[in-house]
């Protein structure tokens, strides 16, 4: 299914802007973002889930490139744990194995309540024929 984001406005008062290397892998057959998710290579120390502000919030659920289409796309969990009813935009990007970009993407929720957890996806339209790894680099969060 084709998601497209028709736009996003972003107040100019946005009170959060963050960035994060949290990430998942999938290759171009994997079909269900579910079972796609593997651990960071065994070289490269895991780096610690941020806990502090909007970046805490995100966490990838899953990592995929669809066997039919090879647009790599990224399931991403919101979870609002501001104590205000807030709007988020949060930037993916799809990286190959040696960590050269292939394509990037968006989710967006707007109006999350506080402690409300929601489920979005960050598609890309750029094709992608090699197994990959789905990473936020920014999340902004901003007050309803």
């Amino acid at each position: 299914m084709l998601m497209v984001l028709l736009g996003v406005l972003v107040s100019s008062g946005a009170d959060d802007v963050a960035t994060t290397e949290r990430s998942a892998a999938a290759s171009p057959a994997d079909s269900s973002p579910s079972s796609s998710a593997e651990a960071a290579p065994a070289e490269a120390p895991a780096k610690a889930e941020p806990t502090d502000g909007p970046e805490g919030d995100v966490k990838i659920t899953g990592c995929a490139v669809d066997d039919l289409t090879d647009w790599p796309s990224a399931d991403v969990l919101i979870t609002n744990r501001s104590s205000k009813e807030s709007n988020y935009i949060v930037s993916v990007e799809f990286v190959d194995e040696s960590g050269k970009r292939l394509g990037d993407a968006l989710a967006a929720s707007n109006n999350v309540a506080a402690g409300q957890k929601v489920e979005t996806t960050a598609q890309s339209l750029d094709k992608v024929t090699v197994t990959v790894e789905c990473r936020v680099t920014e999340v902004t969060r901003y007050a309803s």
